[in-house]
């Protein structure tokens, strides 16, 4: 499996979307969303590097995964 990085938004999104089916991406913190991200299996960044810009663009692609699932 590839590693995963802060830039994988739509790789991440997919993990997210296929770990948490029924989560409403829109309804999780940031604090959440960055120890989830951080716990991914394949995840391998430095946890300091994630900022607001990351967290959200990847919480967006995780929300378009999960509204195409619905």
């Amino acid at each position: 499996m590839p590693k995963i990085t802060w830039t994988d938004a739509e790789d991440i999104a997919i993990a997210l979307c296929d770990k948490f089916p029924d989560q409403d991406p829109l309804k999780v913190r940031f604090t959440d969303l960055h120890t989830w991200v951080t716990d991914l299996e394949g995840f391998a960044d430095d946890p300091a590097k994630s900022n607001e810009a990351k967290l959200e663009a990847i919480q967006m692609a995780w929300y378009e995964e999960w509204k195409d699932n619905q």
